[in-house]
């Protein structure tokens, strides 16, 4: 599943070092093969919104939320605040609306 128009948006938006942008997208896009589990969950928006919001700009943190979502999923929603039935109206506030 490629990353979501408006994901993008905001990868661009917060890694403003040159190439970073790039990079987090190409990350994010072997991230499911790389989990070694739950493919699908691992190419949907949520998991890759919470990694993105959890880095807040820094390539850094953005390692750290990588190894929190291989170690537990469920811990990386919970950090992004993107576990409770709630989350999309979260992930509407933190990435506009969705884009068909």
């Amino acid at each position: 599943m490629p990353i979501s128009v408006r994901l993008e948006r905001r990868i661009r938006r917060d890694f403003v070092e040159p190439g970073s942008a790039v990079e987090i997208m190409r990350r994010l896009d072997e991230l499911p093969s790389a989990a070694g589990y739950d493919t699908d969950q691992f190419a949907g928006e949520r998991l890759q919104a919470a990694i993105v919001l959890l880095a807040e700009g820094s390539v850094r943190q953005f390692d750290d939320a990588v190894r929190l979502a291989l170690r537990d999923w469920r811990d990386l929603l919970v950090a992004a605040e993107l576990a409770e039935e709630g989350w999309p109206d979260r992930l509407q506030a933190e990435l506009g609306p969705a884009v068909p």
